[in-house]
């Protein structure tokens, strides 16, 4: 991801990171910690913003607009693991939903479309 925003960030393109820790307990950590991990650890330098729920009763209401614009497997909500993407144009619309299977460079072609 960090690739990607480095490649088109100068084209108005964005990398919102927004760790969970609701896959696995992969995110245990204090916001600090996190952004220090992901700095150190795999340079990132896009914003990263405060752990949020993304499943469930507490989902944060970006994660349901996100999830009830751009629907999963099988047309379900719900997003099964960690580094689920979602692809946003620039007036907030959701032009696709990518599974954590789908590595950055897949999206390449299509963010290059939109931009």
């Amino acid at each position: 991801l960090e690739k990607l925003y480095q490649k088109f960030k100068d084209q108005n393109f964005l990398v919102l990171g927004f760790p969970c820790n609701q896959f696995g307990q992969q995110e245990p950590g204090s916001d600090k910690e996190i952004q220090e991990f992901c700095s150190l650890k795999f340079n990132v330098t896009f914003p990263l913003f405060k752990k949020i729920n993304v499943n469930g009763k507490d989902a944060h209401p970006l994660y349901v607009y996100l999830k009830g614009q751009a629907k999963g497997f099988l047309g379900t909500e719900t997003i099964k693991w960690n580094f689920t993407k979602f692809l946003v144009d620039k007036n907030g619309n959701v032009v696709d939903r990518f599974a954590s299977k789908e590595t950055p460079e897949n999206l390449e072609k299509i963010i290059q479309k939109i931009l």
